[in-house]
Formats: structure tokens, C-alpha cells, sequence
């Protein structure tokens, strides 16, 4: 997908606000170390997963849920459409949101950080949830009569027994970070981007959910889970300010300086004063520019007053006279 991804704007203090390269590759790795064990420790808990993804499934289908079937019917039509939607679950995942780190942390080193930090939340929550709620997917659930479209069109990832499975956890389908790792993409590119086309990258997270669903790896209500989660990490976790932000809000709310004397126009007038300033009509304001009389004929109402002969004279009281003035009928 062209998107034209480009940054916002051009961070000035780019190089403070990058971390430094080898303790990035340390964190990194290490959190996905630690999820990895982490996943590994909820093994072994068939039953309760089982039971689990009964309750699961009989919530859906309380809540009216469309039925994870219809995906995989359509998917099912096409055995090239299953065997896309297979490799589409094996090989995007973590290469798309490995892409993402170091597209911001090469451009928008700010935005690296924030989405770091909500990726490694996201992912700590969902290790929690692994250990606490052991849930088997829905293409091991015999209620929900879904092919498991890997192991029969391939390619897979997982063993076709849990039990011999020392990769990876089979029993951990909720919250779907396939799913929660995709929005999370779309997020980070369309908040650190400003083409036009930046919002066509909610097209991944759409195309994720279809795959995790349509291939009998997840329930929708994994995804459901995984965007609350993700909704709590980003309201919990600061958005960077952008660097020019500041300044572009002054160039939209405050007028232009007015335009400079060229050289040639102060040696004419023959001094480098400045010209003395005067204001617009439109801003003429008594007293400076408008006598007292101008402002009375001025307004659109009639007002005794007595005015003094005497030049100078401040007094109205010793006026001889009433005089009317007002503005023309």
C-alpha cells in the first residue's frame, strides 16, 4: 500500500529525543523474551481452556454476534484464498509492527517512544489476561464446527497437538494481539504521517481481523478485548507534543508583519527612522483622532448640550447657550 508515508513535520532535536540504539535492541528483545515465557507459563491448562471457550462461544451467540462460520465460508470458496489468508497470519504480524519501530525510530523518534510504550502495555495486559483466562481458539471448539484452515491448506505455525507445541501457546486466543498489534500500526502511522492517504492503513488492522477470524484462530470478541485494551493503554500513555506545534498555531491565529521599508525607500526620505505609525480609518477611535463635535454628529441620536464660545475653555455650565446637535434626518 503507497501511502506517502512522510513525517508531520521536521523534529529539530531529533538526535535528544531518539534513545540510544543498543539499549533499544536490549528492551525490545528482552519484552518479547519475557512475553514469550510468559505465554509458555499458561500451557497446560487444557480443561479450563476448553471450558472457557464454551463460555465464550455461548456469549456470542447471547449477544447476537455474527457467527465466525460466515468468514470462513467465504474464505473456503478458494483454496488460494485460504492458503493467502494462512501465510497472511504467519508472516505479517511481527514483520508489519517490527516495520512500524523502525520507521519511527529513524524519523519519528518521539512517536517511537509513545508507541513502544503502548505496544509493551498492550502486550503486558494481554499476558495477564493468558495466564488468568486460558481460552482455546474456535478451531478446537467442536460446537463451533470450523476448519482448522493451516493444518489442512497450510501454511501453519502452530503443532497439530497443543501438547507438543514448545513454540507457542495454543491456549491463549484472548485478547487476539494479532489484532491489537495491526490497530496499533494504523495508529502510529496515522497519527505520526500527514499524507492523505494515511487513514488507508485501517485497511491492515480490517484485513487482520478478517484473517484471525476466518482462519478459526480467534473469536470476534478476542479482537473486541484487545481494542479495550489498547483504548486503556493509549488514554493512560501521553501522546509526544509535537515539536512545531507552537509555531503553527501562530502562523494561523496572528496576523503577517507588515512588510518591511526597502533600503532604497529610507534613503529617499532621507533618515533610517522608521515611518511613523498611523492607524487605518477603520480604526479611528477618539480621542486622538475625532473632536468632541465629530463624535456628536456622529451619532445617529439627538443630545442637549451646552458647548462654551470660549476657545480652551473645559467648563460646559458657562455656555450661553443650548445647543442640539445630532445626525442629519
Amino acid at each position: 500500500m503507497d501511502s506517502h508515508t512522510e513525517p508531520v513535520e521536521p523534529e529539530p532535536d531529533s538526535r535528544s529525543a531518539r534513545p540510544p540504539l543498543v539499549r533499544e535492541l536490549l528492551l525490545v528483545v528482552g519484552l518479547f523474551l519475557v512475553y514469550k515465557l510468559g505465554r509458555g507459563l499458561a500451557n497446560g491448562h487444557t480443561a479450563e481452556a476448553f471450558r472457557n471457550a464454551a463460555d465464550v462461544w455461548s456469549f456470542e451467540r447471547a449477544a447476537h454476534l455474527p457467527g465466525e462460520g460466515a468468514v470462513q465460508g467465504a474464505l473456503l470458496h478458494s483454496d488460494a484464498l485460504v492458503h493467502v489468508a494462512n501465510t497472511y497470519y504467519a508472516t505479517v504480524h511481527f514483520p508489519a509492527t517490527l516495520a512500524l519501530l523502525v520507521f519511527l525510530y529513524l524519523r519519528r523518534p518521539r512517536h517511537y517512544v509513545w508507541t513502544r510504550r503502548v505496544l509493551a502495555v498492550l502486550t503486558a495486559a494481554a499476558l495477564v489476561l493468558h495466564l488468568g483466562f486460558p481460552l482455546a481458539p474456535p478451531r478446537m471448539l467442536h460446537a463451533a464446527h470450523l476448519v482448522d484452515t493451516a493444518q489442512v491448506y497450510g501454511p501453519s505455525v502452530y503443532a497439530a497437538k497443543p501438547a507438543t507445541d514448545t513454540m507457542a501457546n495454543q491456549f491463549a486466543a484472548m485478547p487476539s494481539l494479532h489484532f491489537g498489534w495491526a490497530l496499533m500500526v494504523a495508529i502510529g502511522l496515522i497519527v505520526a504521517t500527514k499524507s492523505r492517504w494515511r487513514w488507508l492503513w485501517l485497511l491492515h488492522p480490517l484485513l487482520t481481523l478478517l484473517v484471525v477470524v476466518g482462519t478459526a484462530n480467534h473469536y470476534w470478541l478476542d479482537a473486541i478485548v484487545a481494542t479495550a485494551l489498547l483504548g486503556t493503554a493509549l488514554a493512560v500513555i501521553r501522546m509526544p507534543h509535537t515539536v512545531g506545534a507552537p509555531a503553527a498555531i501562530r502562523r494561523h491565529l496572528l496576523p503577517a508583519p507588515a512588510a518591511t521599508t526597502s533600503p532604497a525607500a529610507v534613503q529617499a526620505r532621507g533618515t533610517l527612522e522608521p515611518a511613523p505609525w498611523r492607524p487605518a480609518a477603520a480604526f479611528r477611535t477618539p480621542p486622538d483622532s475625532l473632536s468632541a463635535r465629530d463624535v456628536l454628529e456622529r451619532m445617529p441620536i439627538r443630545i442637549p448640550l451646552r458647548v462654551s464660545p470660549t476657545p480652551g475653555s473645559t467648563s460646559a455650565a458657562t455656555a450661553p447657550q443650548l445647543v442640539t446637535t445630532g445626525a442629519p434626518r
